[in-house]
């Protein structure tokens, strides 16, 4: 065993007794053990460790360990306030010279504890409407798998649809001849602020969930990209869905009363004599096979010669899979899986993207029957269009262009490509080049290649001596409003000419002050790669936001 090696394994006795504990009962593997020996403090990586959610990714580690001030616009900073952050012990750094946008929170680790316990104690209200469960975390939890039920339409009761006439009355007589309520004197707009409150919470009770969702349901409370609260409610774990009734009497010709399938008798006697007791026997396993496969190419023959019927087959079973998770069969063979992208890439879900595709789901979702048995009924009465365009958000959702370093063939990004071109893919709508987006996860020799196509040359060597930091932040302004994009995001034909990075490498070499610190990643090094995966070709992952997660249960 080599001394790096042995050094290595060494730098493991500078994690916490508690999580050594935790490895030892496979609560944690090796490499995510490793990822905690970043810092020497027991009590900082306790602390990381318990606001970890399901994710628990080595990289999510490290950059929990190692984040230090936040800026005063994180969601998790303007959801707690500069006040009550102060008064809980934490200090808010602010530059009396410069530009500073409400200072830095410096203590990022009482920052998610404050998040964290102000979330729980907004699920700990939500569970008084009945709900079985609540999970409170700073992010979403993607990938959990479950089913979501929607809210049902209900009727306002005649006192309800009263109350809401006289209301909406009363609030278009106060806000007549005024554009908008900045533009009311401040008592009239107080009144139309209550008035338009009171319509919406008479109008919520449209829609009300059905009792035995919330008795077996739960919801989701975390934080939006703003720092507003985000409330998700309807879904029901797996063990929670009532679970068919096992049949006990016979369903049909092939179900024998003992549940065993029935072999032909070969040797029986052709001209034994009929008992008609026979008739109500279950008939030989081979025969119904013989016999439903026939009725299989029947069914083929048909559905292929009806187009139309055929959509609504496939939309049936897309939606089965995207939207009831597994309760429900379809008899075409075809799956649909869609990616959970969010553990690749975080905060994707709270982009402006992300939260379009979500709400275009949730219209579907609050459209669907809650039985899987109404789901043909439902898809053959849509017309046309409005069919089509479901199953279109059902494609979309089985789209996977996401490139990972151990997968070796390029079919599947090259098909992204031509999907790219098909649908004339433009990026640019989606996403911006910010510090924190792009910048601030490359070397500088990136950072100067990006300026100096998206700007000059001349602007990339402005920039190029100063500290990453800076640098990040300085390419962001300079590349604003261009349109920029990285070569991974660019339509697939029609790329402009790159400045190679290696032109910026030699100029960009880091600082003594910025170099790694290599002693701190010995643990992690210490892990052995995927086999058959070069080292070089995965990629360091990002220093972000960390993503702490509770639950809280009904008693």
């Amino acid at each position: 065993m080599s001394p790096e090696i042995v050094k290595r394994r060494l730098r493991l006795g500078a994690v916490s007794p508690k999580l050594m504990d935790v490895y030892r009962q496979d609560g944690l593997t090796l490499d995510q053990l490793a990822a905690f020996v970043i810092t020497d403090d027991h009590a900082r990586q306790e602390q990381v460790f318990d606001n970890l959610s399901w994710n628990k990714e080595p990289w999510i580690i490290r950059r929990d360990l190692t984040a230090s001030n936040v800026p005063a616009s994180d969601r998790r900073a303007v959801f707690i306030g500069a006040d009550a952050y102060a008064e809980a012990g934490g200090n808010v750094i602010r530059d009396l010279f410069t530009e500073d946008d409400g200072g830095f929170f410096e203590d990022a680790g009482l920052l998610d504890t404050l998040a964290v316990e102000r979330l729980r104690e907004i699920a700990g209200e939500i569970l008084a409407e009945g709900w079985k469960w609540a999970e409170a975390s700073i992010d979403y939890p993607h990938g959990h798998g479950m089913r979501r039920y929607y809210p049902q339409p209900v009727g306002l009761s005649d006192e309800d649809e009263a109350r809401l006439s006289e209301a909406a009355a009363a609030h278009d007589a106060l806000i007549e001849g005024y554009d908008s309520y900045e533009d009311m004197p401040e008592d009239v707009a107080v009144k139309a602020q209550a008035l338009s409150n009171e319509i919406d919470a008479i109008s919520a009770k449209r829609s009300a969930y059905d009792p035995a969702i919330i008795e077996r349901g739960g919801v989701f409370v975390s934080l939006g990209s703003n720092g507003e609260v985000k409330i998700e409610r309807g879904y029901v774990r797996a063990e929670d869905e009532p679970q068919p009734e096992v049949a006990t009497e016979d369903e049909g010709d092939d179900i024998a009363e003992d549940g065993e399938a029935v072999e032909d008798d070969e040797d029986a006697d052709e001209e034994e004599e009929v008992d008609e007791a026979d008739a109500g026997k279950p008939i030989s396993d081979s025969l119904v096979r013989d016999l439903t496969a026939h009725r299989t190419l029947g069914l083929r023959l048909a559905l292929g010669a009806q187009p139309d019927m055929a959509m609504v087959a496939l939309t049936h079973a897309l939606v089965l899979d995207l939207f009831y998770h597994g309760f429900g069969k379809s008899c075409l063979a075809i799956t649909a899986k869609s990616e959970d992208i969010a553990s690749h890439a975080e905060g994707i879900a709270d982009s402006g993207a992300g939260e379009a595709l979500a709400a275009r789901h949730d219209q579907w979702g609050a459209q669907l029957p809650d039985d899987t048995a109404d789901l043909w009924p439902f898809l053959a009465a849509l017309d046309g269009d409005s069919r089509t365009e479901l199953l279109a958000h059902c494609v979309s959702l089985t789209v996977n262009a996401v490139k990972v370093p151990w997968e070796r063939s390029t079919a599947r990004i090259e098909a992204a490509d031509g999907l790219a071109k098909a649908v004339d893919l433009d990026m640019t709508a989606t996403w911006t080049a910010t510090a924190r987006s792009y910048f601030g996860r490359v070397t500088k020799a990136h950072i100067g290649q990006a300026v100096s196509e998206a700007v000059s040359v001349e602007a990339a060597e402005r920039i190029l001596p100063m500290k990453k930091a800076d640098m990040a932040d300085a390419a962001e302004q300079l590349v604003a409003g261009t349109g920029w994009l990285p070569v991974l995001l660019r339509a697939p034909e029609g790329e402009p000419e790159a400045v190679e990075a290696e032109d910026f490498a030699a100029d960009a070499q880091p600082s003594e002050a910025e170099a790694p610190d290599t002693e701190a990643q010995d643990g992690a090094d210490a892990v052995a790669q995927p086999t058959g995966i070069e080292a070089d070709a995965i990629a360091p992952e990002p220093e972000d936001e960390g993503q702490p997660h509770y639950a809280v249960a009904a008693e």
